[in-house]
């Protein structure tokens, strides 16, 4: 029995069910403003359908995938700049399925915190509307989990869940990559969304701030530079994907491009880079110094300006080129498949002063 004549509430064990309604109605339009083929982008429901035959699929393979954005949520919530972390977290989903040869088609979201902000989750969510309007995927349904105690106050964490499909037989699995293959990189904008917790440490041990000016663009804070949002490359893909034209995809996120490209190569290859046909992004440069970063550690841990390698046979190059090019990329040919022994790994060579390392490096997957 109670020893209190109080009557108590859900509010106030700090969940107000009121704020996640409003929430909710708050993001209806940012839904509706995904629709597209096989799904109406309605919330309010226990689940989203999405009809694959209204999306023009005959004999479909499902693809799922999901993550989340990591500790660059870290750098939104202490400057207060949270509309594009969303567009992050689609990202880190949709290109993992394109890169499986699949179409993303629908998105969900989970955003956990421990006192509801309306406005700061519906600036989130925003973000999340436009990443799956560049993807071309409805934002089918979500979570909104108000926790008290078990965050701390203005914090909150994400992820992200979607589907896409291939007809059956047009997946990409990478098992007829083979020697003479070459190797087409499509540029990030920056770190995108791994690497965070290297970066955040290097800005402590310097002393320096999210509102701080970078030596190399005096218009751009620290903050700023650093949630640039990761780039979506799904409808740049899908046309040459659909045309035959690609043999495998790898999407350079936590692993850099040592540990990625190896994860599509059949056993006995080797995907060997040119680091100077790779554009070192200035922050990469920049975090480089911060930390005395070997090349290794660099290429183990940032994408290094590469968000998306393309493998295509010799024959396919200029074709492929071409397509991506019409479709806005600024493709460059960074690296050729040859043939090697046991696991498949990435070697990255250079000459002097490539990346702004004073000496030559040849680094290497370790297997």
């Amino acid at each position: 029995m109670s020893s209190s004549d109080k009557s108590y509430t859900y509010k106030d064990a700090g969940v107000d069910i009121d704020a996640g309604e409003a929430l909710v109605d708050r993001i209806k339009p940012i839904a509706g403003s995904t629709r597209r083929s096989g799904a109406d982008a309605s919330l309010g429901g226990f689940g989203g359908l999405f009809d694959l035959k209204a999306a023009g699929y005959t004999d479909p393979i499902l693809v799922a995938a999901t993550d989340g954005v990591g500790t660059k949520l870290k750098i939104a919530i202490d400057t207060g700049k949270l509309d594009t972390v969303g567009i992050d977290l689609v990202a880190m989903c949709v290109n993992d399925l394109i890169v499986q040869g699949a179409e993303p088609l629908l998105f969900l979201d989970y955003f956990a915190t421990g006192a509801l902000s309306v406005d700061a989750a519906a600036l989130v969510i925003e973000g999340i509307g436009e990443g799956c309007r560049q993807a071309g995927c409805v934002l089918i349904g979500g979570e909104t989990a108000e926790m008290p105690d078990m965050y701390k106050a203005g914090d909150f964490d994400l992820a992200g869940f979607c589907v896409g499909a291939a007809e059956r037989g047009n997946l990409l699995d990478g098992k007829n990559i083979s020697p003479g293959d070459q190797i087409i990189g499509l540029a990030s904008n920056g770190v995108h969304s791994n690497g965070f917790s290297l970066v955040r440490k290097l800005l402590e041990v310097n002393n320096l701030t999210y509102s701080d000016k970078m030596p190399f663009d005096s218009e751009c804070t620290v903050g700023e530079t650093f949630l640039k949002p990761t780039r979506i490359y799904v409808t740049q893909l899908l046309q040459p994907i659909r045309k035959g034209l690609i043999k495998g995809l790898a999407h350079i996120t936590g692993g850099g491009l040592l540990d990625n490209i190896p994860r599509i190569l059949p056993e006995g290859t080797l995907a060997e880079l040119d680091a100077g046909a790779i554009d070192l992004l200035p922050e990469f440069r920049w975090l480089a110094e911060l930390g005395n970063m070997t090349p290794y550690e660099m290429a183990r841990t940032f994408n290094c300006g590469i968000g998306m390698a393309v493998v295509v046979s010799a024959q396919n190059v200029d074709e492929t080129m071409h397509m991506l090019e019409r479709s806005g990329e600024r493709p460059s040919l960074i690296g050729r498949i040859v043939g090697g022994s046991g696991e498949a790994t990435t070697r990255i060579r250079s000459t002097a002063g490539d990346w702004g390392y004073d000496d030559a490096f040849d680094i290497q997957t370790s297997v």
